[in-house]
């Protein structure tokens, strides 16, 4: 029995959808022997599938070809993890260095960035709140003019 690449990788729970695992497949993340694969590939039982979820590369070996999605407990019967222990390691690397590598300034701020603002906002003087909307009138022709 065959199955469809983009099928079997969302019967088997890699993508959370068809979909998704069918841009896998164009976008090349998808390969097996080196090959990329098209969404319409069809796999065999005994056939090793590489799936490239940065940072790591997952490697699996079909055990049944399905075309319908199965409950997490069957997954066993569907696949074996033949991911090799390196990219185990790549992923705690990756994991490790997490916020590391994080531009300054990009995304949220973390609690200390938060508390640097309120310190500063408690620093600053108070300035004046116009209630009625009045804006201070300031004449700046009134300094010495020197002519120029």
């Amino acid at each position: 029995m065959e199955a469809r690449v983009d099928k079997w990788l969302w019967a088997a729970r890699i993508f959370k959808t068809r979909s998704l695992a069918a841009q896998a497949c164009k976008k090349g993340q998808v390969t097996m022997g080196g090959a990329q694969l098209k969404p319409s590939r069809t796999l065999k039982v005994g056939d090793v599938v590489s799936v490239r979820k940065a940072p790591i590369t997952y490697s699996f070996k079909v055990l049944q070809t399905l075309e319908h999605r199965v409950g997490a407990k069957l997954i066993p019967e569907v696949l074996e993890n033949v991911t090799p222990p390196e990219q185990y390691e790549l992923l705690e690397m990756s994991k490790m260095s997490g916020f590391i590598n994080r531009a300054r300034g990009t995304g949220r701020p973390t609690k200390k960035d938060r508390r640097s603002l309120d310190a500063f906002n408690e620093e600053m003087p108070d300035v004046p709140q116009f209630i009625s909307g009045d804006l201070p009138i300031f004449d700046f022709d009134d300094e010495d003019d020197d002519g120029i």
